[in-house]
């Protein structure tokens, strides 16, 4: 069963949903999994404890260097104090998904 993609196109942004893991021994992407209620996520670490909004800021800057994208473009829509999020990165859709797809393993 292939995975639906965790992004989608909105307006010039794409939003993204994730799972996130603080205080790991890394930061890192992990690919895509599938919820319990079918929602597929992007898998994502950080070493950032999970205390005002220090993983949050950590998962922002993670995937800023991971999609070599700005930063100041992206910002957290949902889940502040939840592990699933959901992020609004402003920009091209097109370019911004090709770069997810590359490293969430071509879901």
């Amino acid at each position: 069963m292939s995975l639906e993609p965790p992004w989608r196109a909105s307006g010039e942004a794409v939003l993204l949903s994730l799972r996130l893991t603080p205080k790991s021994s890394r930061d890192a992407i992990e690919g895509v999994e599938s919820l319990s209620d079918g929602r597929s996520v992007l898998k994502a670490r950080v070493r950032a404890v999970p205390e005002d909004g220090k993983a949050n800021e950590a998962l922002l800057r993670l995937l800023a260097r991971t999609l070599d994208h700005p930063k100041r473009a992206m910002s957290l829509v949902s889940g502040a104090t939840g592990r699933t999020k959901v992020i609004r990165i402003e920009g091209p859709p097109e370019a911004i998904a090709t770069r997810l797809a590359a490293l969430s393993g071509g879901a």
